[in-house]
C-alpha cells in the first residue's frame, strides 16, 4: 500500500511545534508528510534537529504533493509566510495569525483530496485569539474551529493512547458552564463517536464506560441529579443510534468517573466517555504525557494532533520530544487505512 499523504500544520512558530513536526516527519515511514508553515521556520527547525535540508522538498503546486517521494518531507510553498523569523518563546500577533492560516491551509489540502489526513502541531490559543486575523477572536481550539470550517454537524474531542482511550462530552468550557452542556443529545453524540473510534482502532465490539459528572455518580441524587436526568437518557439515545447504524458496542453507565477510568486502564473497558475536559485529560497525561493523540471525531476528514502545548520553555533547545507528533502521524495513517477498508 502506498503511504498516505498527511498535511501537517506546524503550530506556533515560537514554540516546539515546528521542530517536533520536522523530527517526526523525518522518521515516519508509514506516511508522506507535507509541512504547512513558514519555510524559514521549517528550515530553522530542520537545522536544529539535524535533519538534512536535502530531505525537504518545496511543493510549488498543491497537486504535486501526490508525487512526493516516500523518503522526503514536503514543504508547501503556497503557505502563509512571516515577514521575519519569530523569536523562540515570543509569539506575537503575526505569529498568531500565521498559526491560524496554516491550520486552514493544511485543512484545505485534505478537503481537496490532495492529502488524506490533517495532523496539527500545538498552537497558542491566546496568540491566535488576539492576533486580529479574520475570525480569530472566536478561536477556542482546533476542535471548534475545524467543525465550523468544515461544516460538521457534530464533533467530539477524543484522546487515544496505549493505556487509555477517552472522548469528551464538553470541551473548552469554564467549569461553571459544564453542567448545562451535559445534555442527553451531547452524551449520545460522544458515546456514538467514541464507539466508532474504538472499532476503527480494532475493537470489534467495544465496551464503553460512560462516566458520571458528579462524585460517586451522584449518590442517588444526593450529590446531583445529572446522572439520572441527562446522562442516562443520553446513553439510551446512543444505544438507539448505534443499533440503527448497526454498530456493535456495549455502553455501561453512568459509572463514577474514578471507577470508570481505573477499570478502563485495567482493561475492563475499551474506552471512557468523560463529561468535561480535565476529567479525560488528567488521566491521559498522567499515564502517557506526550504520547496520547488528540483525535477530532465527526469531521468529514481525519484529524489528529499532539496532546501537549507549545512548550515555549523548550523552544530552540532541540530537546523537545517528537514522540507525540510521531504517534499522531501513525494514528492518522491508521485511521485513513480504516476508512479505506
Amino acid at each position: 500500500m502506498i503511504p498516505p499523504v498527511l498535511a501537517v500544520s506546524i503550530g506556533c512558530p515560537a514554540g516546539v511545534g515546528p521542530e517536533v513536526a520536522v523530527a517526526a516527519a523525518a522518521r515516519c515511514k508509514e506516511a508522506r508528510c507535507v509541512l504547512v508553515g513558514d519555510e524559514g521556520v521549517i528550515h530553522r527547525a530542520a537545522a536544529l534537529r539535524r535533519v538534512s535540508s536535502r530531505r525537504l522538498v518545496r511543493i510549488e503546486e498543491p497537486a504535486a504533493v501526490r508525487k512526493l517521494p516516500a523518503d522526503r518531507i514536503g514543504v508547501l510553498a503556497g503557505a502563509t509566510q512571516l515577514p521575519s523569523p519569530t523569536p523562540y518563546g515570543q509569539p506575537d500577533a503575526r505569529a498568531g495569525a500565521a498559526q491560524l492560516a496554516w491550520i486552514d491551509e493544511a485543512t484545505d489540502l485534505v478537503r481537496a483530496g490532495l492529502a488524506r489526513a490533517l495532523v496539527t502541531g500545538p498552537v497558542s490559543k491566546h496568540a491566535i485569539a488576539t492576533s486580529g486575523a479574520p475570525g480569530s477572536s472566536d478561536f477556542r481550539g482546533h476542535t471548534e474551529h475545524l467543525a465550523a470550517r468544515l461544516g460538521a454537524a457534530e464533533v467530539v474531542m477524543a484522546f487515544a493512547s496505549e493505556q487509555l482511550t477517552t472522548a469528551l462530552v464538553s470541551t473548552h468550557l469554564p467549569l461553571a458552564l459544564v453542567p448545562a452542556a451535559i445534555t442527553p443529545e451531547a452524551v449520545a453524540t460522544g458515546a456514538y463517536w467514541l464507539a466508532r473510534l474504538l472499532r476503527a482502532l480494532g475493537t470489534r465490539r467495544p465496551r464503553v464506560a460512560v462516566a458520571a459528572l458528579n462524585p460517586h455518580a451522584g449518590e442517588g441524587g444526593l450529590l446531583g441529579d445529572e446522572e439520572r436526568t441527562r446522562i442516562a437518557p443520553g446513553i439510551a439515545l446512543a444505544r438507539e443510534r448505534l443499533a440503527r447504524d448497526r454498530i456493535a458496542a456495549d455502553l455501561v453507565g453512568p459509572v463514577g468517573a474514578e471507577t470508570a477510568l481505573r477499570l478502563a486502564v485495567r482493561g475492563d473497558y475499551a474506552g471512557v466517555l468523560a463529561m468535561y475536559h480535565d476529567q479525560a485529560t488528567i488521566p491521559e497525561k498522567v499515564l502517557g504525557f506526550g504520547e496520547a493523540v488528540n483525535v477530532t471525531l465527526g469531521l468529514p476528514i481525519v484529524r489528529t494532533s499532539v496532546d501537549h502545548g507549545t512548550g515555549y520553555d523548550l523552544a530552540g533547545t532541540g530537546e523537545a520530544d517528537p514522540r507525540g507528533m510521531r504517534e499522531a502521524m501513525l494514528l492518522a495513517a491508521k485511521l485513513v487505512r480504516s476508512r479505506s477498508a
